[in-house]
């Protein structure tokens, strides 16, 4: 006999909604089951390429780091060739300003400057006595006060290191261009 048959007929059908629901789940458990599975692998696969791409943006990331790094380093270098120069030429030139200004100060140089023709001839009495062999005396020229020529090498000054700075500039400008 069957395990049915030594069930009562009440509990019968019971027993087969009973048996039909344990097989039932127990289908859909094995399916779940087996679901999980494949889904955990492609998880774990989609996981896997996450890592792969992540990696590769942060090789890139400090690649190019490392690039801007090198073209800082590069720019500070030529800031630092350039501003040894601005500085070496700028020294050269206040030094050669303060040899004219000492020159002027023991009265070493006199600074003058050329007159008009037709004020040279008003300004001389007496005209030049013509020397041997007829030599031309030159251009008047007019000496200058040593304190005006003080001012006026001062202004000159402030004009170099102008144009010196402005080189400079014009320096950094066409480097940075490049």
């Amino acid at each position: 006999m069957s395990a049915f048959g030594l069930m009562p007929a009440a509990y019968r059908w019971f027993g087969a909604v009973v048996v039909l629901l344990v097989l039932a789940c127990g289908s859909a458990a094995l399916a779940w089951r087996i679901q999980d599975w494949r889904y955990g692998r492609q998880l774990a696969e989609q996981a896997r390429l996450h890592g792969e791409a992540l990696n590769q943006l942060n090789l890139a990331a400090a690649m190019q780091q490392q690039i801007e790094q090198g073209k800082r380093l590069t720019l500070e270098q030529q800031l630092s060739t350039s501003e040894q120069n601005h500085f070496r030429v700028l020294s050269d030139v206040q030094r050669d300003q303060d040899r004219l200004r000492d020159r002027l100060a023991t009265a070493d140089v006199r600074l003058s400057v050329l007159l008009d023709a037709a004020d040279a001839a008003s300004i001389r009495a007496v005209p030049p006595a013509s020397g041997p062999g007829g030599v031309d005396p030159g251009p008047v020229r007019a000496r200058l006060d040593p304190a005006h020529a003080q001012r006026i090498i001062a202004i000159t000054d402030a004009g170099d290191r102008g144009l010196i700075a402005l080189q400079a500039c014009q320096a950094y400008v066409r480097a940075l261009i490049r």
